[in-house]
C-alpha cells in the first residue's frame, strides 16, 4: 500500500487494526488518507476511554482535552505518557505517544475533508463519553445495563454510524455524485452499515463487557426473558438466553441488509470502494454465522474469524468486484447463510 500519512503512522495503524486495515487497502488513493487518518484519531479516543489506569473522572478529562485540541478549542493536549505506560499493545502505546503528529496531519487536507473528520470524530467521542458516564459505577461486583433498545441505537450509531456517514460523505465528496434523493437513501444506510459493524463488537464482546460490568442488552429486554445481566456470566444460561440474542442478531442482519442496498448504489466503476465495503459485510456475516451457532456467552470459547477466513474473503472479493452479477450472488449467499 502507498503511503498513507508517514512510515511511522502508517506502521501504527496496521498495528492498531486488522480486518478495517485490509479494507483501507482497497480504498481509493483519493479518498484513503482520510480514512486512515480518521482512524487513528478515533482509536486514540478510544485507548483513552478503555485504558485501565486512571479513574472515570480522569478518563473523561483526558477525552474532553484531547477532542477539544483536535477541533481547536484547545492549545495543549492531555499528558498521556502514563497511559501510554500501560499499554498492553506496543501500537497502541505509540498511538499515545505521537497523538500531536496524528493531529497535525489534518492539516494537509482541504478545509471541508478536515470538517468531515472532525465532525465525525466529535460524534464518536461524544459516544465515548457517555458510555464512561454510563458506566462509572460498573465493575465485576456491580452490573450496569443499558436502560432501552433506544440507547443502544444511539450509541452504535455515535461509535459507528457516523462513520458510516463520514465514509459516504468523504466518498461523495470526491469519487461519485447522486442525485438528491438518492444521496438521502444511501446516507440512511450508510448509518446501518456502522450500526451493523459496531452491533457485531457488541454481540461477540459480551463476556469482556460483562467482566467490567457493562451489559449492552438493556436490563428491561432481559427481564422479558426473566434474565438479568449476571445471569449471564454462567454459559450454562445460553439456551435460556439465545432467543433473545437471536433477536439482536436478527436485528443485525437486517442492518447488513442495508449494507448490501449501500454497495449496490455505489457505481460500478468504483471497483476499489465496492471491494473495501464488501469486505467488512462479508466478514461480518461469517461472524453473525458463527455467533449463531457458538456459546457466546462462554469466554473461553471466543468467536472469531481465522486468517485464514480472511485470505479466503478477499480472494472471493478479488474475483467478484469486477462484475455487478457476481457481487450480488456473493453478498446474497452470505446474507443466506447469516440468516440460518
Amino acid at each position: 500500500m502507498a503511503e498513507l500519512l508517514n512510515p511511522e503512522l502508517d506502521k501504527i495503524l496496521e498495528g492498531t487494526s486488522r480486518s478495517f486495515y485490509l479494507s483501507l487497502g482497497k480504498l481509493p488513493s483519493k479518498i484513503r488518507s482520510q480514512v486512515g487518518l480518521l482512524y487513528l484519531l478515533a482509536r486514540t479516543s478510544d485507548t483513552i476511554a478503555d485504558s485501565e489506569r486512571g479513574s472515570t473522572s480522569d478518563r473523561l478529562g483526558w477525552l474532553k482535552q484531547y477532542g477539544d485540541f483536535v477541533q481547536g478549542a484547545e492549545e495543549e493536549l492531555p499528558d498521556l505518557s502514563k497511559l501510554s505506560a500501560v499499554q498492553r499493545n506496543p501500537a497502541e502505546a505509540r498511538l499515545l505517544e505521537v497523538v500531536e503528529s496524528s493531529v497535525s496531519c489534518l492539516s494537509r487536507f482541504s478545509d471541508e475533508d478536515q470538517n468531515r473528520i472532525r465532525r465525525c470524530l466529535d460524534i464518536i467521542i461524544s459516544g465515548q463519553t457517555l458510555d464512561l458516564e454510563r458506566f462509572s459505577d460498573a465493575s465485576s461486583e456491580n452490573m450496569v445495563s443499558l436502560q432501552d433498545d433506544s440507547e443502544l441505537d444511539d450509541y452504535a450509531y455515535r461509535v459507528a454510524g457516523s462513520v458510516g456517514e463520514f465514509w459516504t460523505s468523504v466518498s461523495l465528496g470526491h469519487l461519485f455524485d447522486l442525485g438528491e434523493e438518492d444521496k438521502v437513501r444511501i446516507y440512511d444506510l450508510a448509518v446501518r452499515f456502522g450500526k451493523a459493524l459496531q452491533m457485531i463488537n457488541i454481540l461477540r464482546d459480551i463476556p469482556e463487557d460483562l467482566a467490567m460490568g457493562r451489559c449492552y442488552i438493556p436490563s428491561p429486554v432481559l427481564s422479558e426473558f426473566e434474565l438479568s445481566a449476571s445471569d449471564l456470566l454462567e454459559p450454562g444460561n445460553i439456551e435460556r438466553f439465545r432467543p433473545l440474542y437471536s433477536r439482536y442478531l436478527d436485528l443485525t442482519a437486517d442492518h447488513l441488509e442495508a449494507a448490501i442496498e449501500y454497495i449496490g448504489m455505489l457505481p460500478h466503476s468504483q471497483f476499489r470502494l465496492r471491494g473495501a465495503c464488501m469486505l467488512p459485510v462479508l466478514i461480518a456475516y461469517r461472524t453473525l454465522e458463527k455467533l449463531r451457532l457458538g456459546n457466546v456467552l462462554n469466554p473461553e470459547e471466543r468467536i472469531k474469524i481465522s486468517r485464514d477466513e480472511i485470505k479466503e474473503v478477499l480472494k472471493q472479493v478479488a474475483v467478484a468486484v469486477p462484475f455487478p452479477g457476481s457481487s450480488s450472488k456473493l453478498l446474497n449467499r452470505a446474507g443466506m447463510a447469516g440468516r440460518s
